[in-house]
């Protein structure tokens, strides 16, 4: 493979176009590739603007190509992304479980099939616009991941279960620049994408994500009961994709006080309501686990602990906890601990490893 060629994911967006100019600036041979895996949408909703993998996006990425004088291919990865991502956001809400579609996109289609499609083409490396930085290690001999310096914009919550493998062939440019340098270097060069807005929705969602899944699966959705703590009957809930914990809006039930999703009992089709008090949680286990930047762990650590995209990390020891699973304790009890979200851990800004949160300890 060719160390001076790399194929770099465009989206059409702003971030992976100056990513795809960094990088011939530093002078690699550059190779655009967009990933076509959502097919399904009305064509109207399909050209919208934001949407990482719509046909909007696509001319937007091949305008950006012809402007660096860059190659630039549209893969379909429709299958992939249908049987990796889309399966699995389905059944994570049938299991009660908030997903992650973006960490699954991540791992499943952008570092391990476009990777492979980079290496057809005889590239060593695959770049992203992800604010993020991966860098060797000589002490630790090793690939690392470590936070962007625009901590606003770091995306390294949601790489954390890249491989040694995949982080040897990964560059992350921007990881050492700010949005607003990104933004203006786009402005300077003359994109057309410098002022476009950053992609906010899930990309596969048209409507919202209830109306998704009732779709995919309606015969799995059955009616069930709210109960509280004790198990006391409270009301009848729609069906256990339609709500997530530490929701409150849209519950239907009159109790006098805000109610809150605490917990969801797949097994017995019941959602458990309580006051917001006992959404606080200490103490939670998480599995599914990716070392970064050890590699296992084999005694208690005390780190920082980031439970979903938008949450400054807080103080906690991690503790092995059998195979395959780690115990959580936060210094301080915090908020909505949601399982099937990820947990990742974290040392200063590197990223020690992380995980997906399985469930809280006190219930």
């Amino acid at each position: 493979m060719d160390k001076n060629k790399v194929v770099v994911a465009m989206s059409g967006g702003v971030d992976s176009s100056v990513c795809a100019y960094l990088l011939k600036q530093q002078g690699y041979e550059v190779v655009g590739m967009t990933m076509q895996i959502w097919q399904d949408l009305p064509y109207e909703d399909q050209l919208k603007e934001g949407g990482c993998c719509s046909i909007g996006a696509v001319h937007d990425a091949r305008r950006v190509a012809d402007k660096l004088d860059i190659p630039y291919y549209v893969i379909n990865l429709k299958d992939f992304f249908n049987e990796k991502v889309i399966k699995y956001f389905v059944q994570e809400y049938l299991s009660g479980k908030t997903p992650n579609p973006c960490i699954a996109c991540n791992k499943h289609l952008k570092f391990e099939e476009l990777l492979r499609k980079a290496f057809d083409i005889d590239a060593f490396y695959l770049a992203t616009g992800h604010y993020a930085k991966v860098e060797y290690d000589n002490v630790r001999k090793r690939y690392v991941l470590k936070k962007a310096v625009d901590n606003d914009k770091d995306q390294s919550y949601a790489l954390y279960n890249l491989n040694q493998f995949q982080l040897e062939h990964t560059l992350f440019p921007l990881g050492y620049y700010t949005k607003k340098e990104i933004r203006k270097i786009a402005e300077e060069i003359g994109l057309a994408v410098a002022d476009k807005p950053d992609s906010q929705e899930i990309c596969f969602v048209n409507t919202n994500y209830r109306d998704f899944i009732r779709e995919k699966s309606p015969e799995s959705i059955k009616e069930g009961y709210f109960v509280d703590i004790k198990g006391n009957i409270l009301g009848r809930h729609k069906g256990i994709p339609f709500y997530t914990i530490g929701q409150r809006r849209g519950l239907g039930i009159s109790a006098g006080k805000p109610l809150y999703v605490i917990d969801i009992d797949v097994n017995n089709n019941k959602i458990v309501l309580g006051e917001e008090k006992d959404l606080y949680v200490k103490e939670f286990l998480a599995h599914k686990l990716n070392w970064v930047a050890i590699d296992s762990l084999n005694e208690e650590l005390e780190l920082m602990a980031k439970i979903r995209y938008n949450f400054h990390e807080k103080a906690a020891v991690i503790k092995p906890h059998g195979n395959d699973m780690v115990k959580v304790v936060f210094d301080e009890a915090q908020k909505a601990v949601t399982p099937g979200q990820a947990v990742v851990f974290y040392q200063d800004d590197l990223v020690i490893g992380g995980g997906i949160i399985k469930q809280r300890c006190d219930l």
